[in-house]
């Protein structure tokens, strides 16, 4: 399955389309508390493909090793890093 997995997501970088699918979500609403009468007791959460969601991991995983490499973040910067919160 990976193989297959990985052409689809080398095919989409290398065309620059994502289906249409993927850009989709389905936003449900979670309950965090409070009186369940009141809108904002609730947070929404967006349900989206699982390939599109590897792509963004890979993306961001790629970025974040550039940008590591090259020094473009500086030591301040603890949001989203690995091993700095």
């Amino acid at each position: 399955m990976i193989p297959y997995l990985a052409r689809l997501l080398d095919f989409t970088m290398n065309n620059n389309a994502i289906p249409g699918k993927w850009k989709k979500a389905i936003v449900v609403r979670i309950y965090r508390g409070g009186d369940r009468s009141v809108v904002g007791n609730y947070r929404p959460v967006s349900l989206t493909s699982v390939v599109c969601k590897q792509m963004e991991h890979v993306i961001a995983r790629y970025l974040r090793q550039v940008w590591e490499m090259s020094g473009w973040s500086c030591e301040g910067q603890f949001g989203f890093r690995p091993g700095y919160s």
